[in-house]
Parts: C-alpha cells; sequence; structure tokens
C-alpha cells in the first residue's frame, strides 16, 4: 500500500494533480476558520463553547460547513446551497420538459444546466445568508442563550449587508474551488470538501468521546466504528448486474453491435441524498419553533416529539422519510421507460425479456426489489446517531452513522478507484490490489 502511494507521487503528472488537490483543501479549511467582518469573534467562540448550546436546527448546514457555519467565517454557508442547488435542478427535470431536453443533449446540454445550478447556487446563497443574519441577531442561531445575541458589532443595515455578501461570496468561492478540483486535480471537487468537512469533525469527536466516556466506551466507539464502515463499503460495492445483449447489425459495410453488457444497479442507488432530505425535513419544524412562542401549544409538542433524537415519534418519522425518500429519488434519478428505449434503439435486449414495455416492466421491478433493502440500510445507518443517544448519551459527539459515514466512505471509495485508475494507466498495478 505505502509502496504504491509513493509510486503514485512519483509520477510527476499524478504528483502534480494530487499536491493541487490537497492544496486546495488546505486552503478550504483556513476560510473556515477566517471571521466574517462584523463578527464579534471572541462572543462566538464563547457561545461555541456553552454547555446550554442547542444548535439542532442548522446541524446539517454546520456538519456540511466543517463547524464553520456556528464560528460565522467566511466560508459559514459551506457547500450546502450547491447540494440544494444541484438537488433541485435534478427535481426540475421531471416538472419543465426543457431541463430534461437540456439533459439528453449530451455534454453541451449538460453545461447549460451546469451554468442554471450556479446561478441558483448564488440565489440560495443570498438567502441562507440572509437568514443566518437573522437568526444571528435574534440569537436564534444559539438557542437563545443569554449573551449569544450580540455577536454582530454593529447594527446598521450596511453591516449587515456587508456580512451577506461575504457569505455569499464565500459560498462562490467554494463552488469555484471544487470546479478547480474537478478539471486539474483528482477526484470530484464537491464530493471532496463535503468529505473535508465532514472529516474535519472526527477528532473532535473522538476525543470528546475520549474525555466524557472513558477509554472504555471509546474503546467499544472505535468497535462498532470499524463495524459499521465494514457495512458500509460492503453494500456500498453491492450492486445487481442485468445482463444485455446486443444483436449484429450492418452499418455500411461494417458489422456492429454482437457484444454482451450488462446495467449495473447499486444495492443503495439513491446514496446519501435521501438521509439529507430527511434531515432537513425533520429540521423544518424545530427551524419555525425557535421563532414562536416558547409557550405555545405547537412549539411545546414539537420540542416534545419532534426535537430529541431519542424520542421514539423523532425516531420513526426519521426512518420513515428515508425510506420515502430513497424510493422516491431513485424513481426520479433512474428512468426504466428510457433506459428500455435506449436499448431498443441500439438493438439491445435483456436475455428472455421482450424488447419495450416488458423490458420496462422487468427494469421496474427489479429496481424496486432492489430499493427496499438499499432504503432499509440507509434507515438504519441512519439511525445509528439515534440509538447512541439513548445508549450512551453520545448523539453530538458520535462520528460512525447517519450522513456523515456515508459520505466519508462513499467520496473516499470513489476517489481511490479514481487515483487507482490513473495509476494503471502507467504502471501495471494500480493503487488497489
Amino acid at each position: 500500500m505505502f509502496g504504491a502511494i509513493g509510486r503514485a507521487f512519483r509520477t510527476p503528472d499524478l504528483r502534480n494533480k494530487l499536491l493541487f488537490t490537497l492544496g486546495i483543501i488546505v486552503l478550504f479549511r483556513l476560510g473556515s476558520f477566517i471571521p466574517a467582518p462584523g463578527i464579534d469573534y471572541a462572543n462566538v467562540q464563547q457561545c461555541v463553547s456553552n454547555p446550554q448550546l442547542n444548535s439542532g436546527a442548522f446541524g446539517m448546514i454546520n456538519l456540511f460547513s466543517g463547524g464553520a457555519l456556528l464560528k460565522l467565517s467566511i466560508f459559514a454557508l459551506g457547500i450546502m446551497p450547491y447540494i440544494t442547488a444541484s438537488i433541485i435542478t435534478q427535481l426540475l427535470r421531471v416538472v419543465i420538459p426543457r431541463f430534461e431536453a437540456l439533459h439528453k443533449e449530451g455534454a453541451s446540454g449538460q453545461a447549460k444546466l451546469t451554468q442554471y445550478t450556479r446561478y441558483m447556487t448564488i440565489g440560495l446563497a443570498v438567502l441562507n445568508a440572509t437568514t443566518l443574519v437573522t437568526t444571528v441577531r435574534t440569537g436564534a442561531l444559539f438557542g437563545n442563550v443569554e449573551g449569544c445575541e450580540n455577536i454582530i458589532v454593529r447594527d446598521e443595515w450596511w453591516a449587515q449587508l456587508i456580512i451577506v455578501l461575504t457569505l455569499t461570496a464565500g459560498t462562490a468561492l467554494i463552488m469555484w474551488l471544487g470546479e478547480q478540483i474537478t478539471e486539474r486535480g483528482v477526484g470530484n471537487g464537491m464530493s471532496l470538501l463535503i468529505f473535508t468537512s465532514v472529516a474535519a469533525g472526527f477528532p473532535t469527536a473522538f476525543g470528546s468521546i475520549l474525555k466524557s466516556k472513558g477509554p472504555d466506551i471509546f474503546a467499544i466507539v472505535c468497535l462498532v466504528g470499524l463495524l459499521v464502515v465494514a457495512l458500509v463499503v460492503f453494500v456500498e460495492q453491492s450492486q445487481r448486474r442485468i445482463p444485455v445483449q446486443y444483436a449484429k447489425r450492418m452499418v455500411g459495410r461494417r458489422m456492429f453491435g454482437g457484444t454482451s453488457t450488462y446495467i449495473p444497479i447499486k444495492v443503495n442507488q439513491a446514496g446519501v441524498i435521501p438521509v439529507i432530505f430527511a434531515s432537513s425535513i425533520l429540521y423544518l419544524p424545530q427551524l419555525i419553533s425557535q421563532f414562536g412562542n416558547p409557550e405555545s401549544g405547537w412549539v411545546q409538542w414539537i420540542n416534545t416529539y419532534l426535537a430529541r433524537g431519542d424520542h421514539p415519534i423523532y425516531m420513526a418519522v426519521y426512518a420513515g422519510l428515508t425510506i420515502f425518500f430513497a424510493f422516491f429519488y431513485v424513481a426520479i434519478t433512474f428512468n426504466p421507460e428510457e433506459v428500455a428505449d435506449n436499448m431498443k434503439k441500439y438493438g439491445g435486449f435483456i436475455p428472455g425479456i421482450r424488447a419495450g414495455k416488458p423490458t420496462e416492466d422487468y427494469l421496474r421491478f427489479v429496481l424496486n426489489r432492489i430499493t427496499a433493502p438499499g432504503s432499509l440500510y440507509l434507515a438504519f445507518v441512519a439511525m445509528i446517531p439515534l440509538i447512541a443517544l439513548v445508549l450512551v448519551d453520545a448523539n453530538q459527539d458520535f462520528p460512525f452513522g447517519g450522513t456523515s459515514i456515508l459520505i466519508v466512505v462513499g467520496v473516499g471509495l470513489e476517489t481511490v478507484k479514481q487515483i487507482d485508475s490513473q495509476m494503471q494507466q502507467r504502471h501495471y498495478e494500480g493503487l488497489l490490489r
């Protein structure tokens, strides 16, 4: 393994790509510690370390920003606006024919969709930055803890406008850095930045568990973590391969076709998106309740049943939403009718299945059968931090589970595969054996 890494750094062009990627990652992490203008950084540090802090409604954004949200740095919004814009663009393909037509146009259409995603990212960043400034002014960002409402030094409108513009520019810069990694580095830039943000919280989480729970619980957490990582790797690599045979056909004087291939359908076809959707939906009631009267009945009901991760109703709703969004997202991203039509157009067929509508029905049947265990797996992984909260009271510090472990393992596997494929172009042995 170490010899393979050494060969990678001895290859000039691959070494330059790796060093460029690492440099962008260091720059990204550095921006997470630079406070935005007009922010009382000393007061922010006190509020972040306050044991009464309750930032559950902002936990997802804080996770994807690598902790920069609660520090109110220039990269406070992180990559979350781009993720949201990408998901919205994919969903709009179902309701806007223009988006679906661009998706089918190939590289030129994808470039246009990417441009729309960038514009939407900037718009969402302005909206998120305005909301963040509002929550900071009211003290809701830090759970209305006393003394945490005076974070912004100046209360003039232009001072708040500068903060909004700075946070928006930070999101645009992160988007540009991710695209630079994709073009000139190794791996998918946006995915690597998300990976960096999530992995940055692991040392703090391990140290907190060791300090508060002792070495025995820490050893158990590490053992459970290894088992969870092994499970995630096994499931993420699992797929159902549907064989496809292409008939021979003459085009001019040349013979084409006659080859055998397969359609890979992963067990976890939806990836981490269902967990993000479910978490976001459950965070909305908590966010709305922070602006309501604490004595109101609906606010108390939300704080009792939907704000506590150890409550059975919260767990049931979380698992149910994860399973629902797994089926929903797979139904949007994988179109059996389109796949069956393309196979029929190029003379392909599944052995034993007639082309056309029977192929479409067969693909939909297999997809539903594969998605069912995949959705249960996602729900189980998402519930691990909540189970840890009940057993060892380690919800906020438990690093193995939910969105974090899915992102770390998924992005790590994909990046290692890309490095391995580039090494195999230059050596007989790649990074993996």
